[in-house]
């Protein structure tokens, strides 16, 4: 396992659009608002060659993408990759990404949604430790909490193992405790990597999960994917995090959790719901490849290492 350096004061922070082209003034304005929310918390803020570049659906080429997470993971001079927002075309930068460099220069490197797809295959192809958290436009961006502002502090700044802090409605949904590696983040995202080198090492770990624009027929053929892929033999445990499509339906439908746990019936390993990470809520920030362990009836979660230092 490969952690990178701690955020400190002053710190170089590179922003980088590896998926959905920032097309509005909307999402523009949201990008400053995330850039000047950075800048007051003490850090200087670039921006990379293609970051505000919009090419149709793209934000630019793959090999566009990629070139400017190389430069900013060999640029000695940043000392953090946070991602602008997500989308859906993260995957096209893979094939050009320079694993090697990479792994010389370990970096935090941060986003959610489509970016799960990034934080995972660049944890399996170099060892580095990544973070799921809140990105610059629709995190840092729009509304941040203090849940948000403080888990991002507890984890890049000061360096914070410990129990993930709950916001409540946590649920037991199967008993037991686990503990492992963490993979996941975005399930539908996530399953890009099927059949692919950069699919993350299920085993013994523990898969977090959320969910967007899904429904519960979207959770059934996900979890039964995971099981035909013999996901569910070889994690030790499963957290749910906030669905939004789900938990906000006007009527009443199946969670995503208890979708799950009828899918994998005939296995024991402890499921947890929280509502500490996902698509617009508070999010705590959750490393990718680190050592955590959970406790499904006592509702805790915890990561059980440093992930910077």
């Amino acid at each position: 396992m490969i952690i990178p350096k701690r955020l400190k004061r002053g710190d170089r922070i590179g922003v980088v659009t590896p998926s959905a082209p920032l097309n509005t003034e909307e999402l523009r304005m949201r990008l400053r608002r995330g850039i000047s929310m950075l800048q007051e918390m003490g850090f200087e803020v670039v921006t990379g060659r293609s970051a505000l570049k919009v090419n149709g659906y793209l934000s630019a080429e793959p090999e566009e993408k990629a070139a400017d997470i190389n430069e900013m993971f060999s640029d000695r001079r940043i000392s953090a990759i946070i991602c602008s927002q997500g989308g859906g075309t993260a995957n096209g930068c893979l094939r050009h990404l320079d694993w090697e460099a990479i792994r010389r220069n370990p970096k935090i490197f941060q986003g959610f949604s489509d970016i799960s797809v990034l934080l995972n295959a660049i944890n399996t192809m170099t060892g580095l430790v990544t973070f799921h958290g809140h990105d610059v436009a629709w995190g840092l961006g729009w509304k941040p909490s203090e849940y948000d502002l403080t888990e991002f502090r507890r984890r890049l700044i000061d360096g914070e193992a410990g129990e993930v802090a709950s916001r409540g409605g946590r649920r037991t949904v199967r008993g037991g405790e686990a503990s492992g590696r963490l993979i996941g983040g975005n399930i539908m995202c996530l399953l890009k990597l099927a059949g692919t080198p950069y699919w993350p090492d299920c085993r013994n770990a523990i898969l977090f999960m959320e969910g967007y624009t899904v429904g519960p027929d979207d959770c059934d053929y996900m979890f039964h994917q995971l099981e035909q892929m013999g996901v569910f033999d070889q994690i030790s445990g499963a957290v749910v995090g906030y669905v939004h499509s789900l938990q906000n339906s006007s009527v009443p439908v199946e969670q995503m959790e208890d979708i799950l746990l009828n899918v994998s019936r005939h296995y024991d390993f402890p499921i947890l719901k929280t509502n500490d990470f996902g698509h617009e809520c508070p999010s705590t920030v959750l490393p990718v490849g680190a050592k955590a362990a959970m406790d499904a009836d006592r509702r805790i979660l915890r990561i059980e290492e440093r992930c910077v230092e």
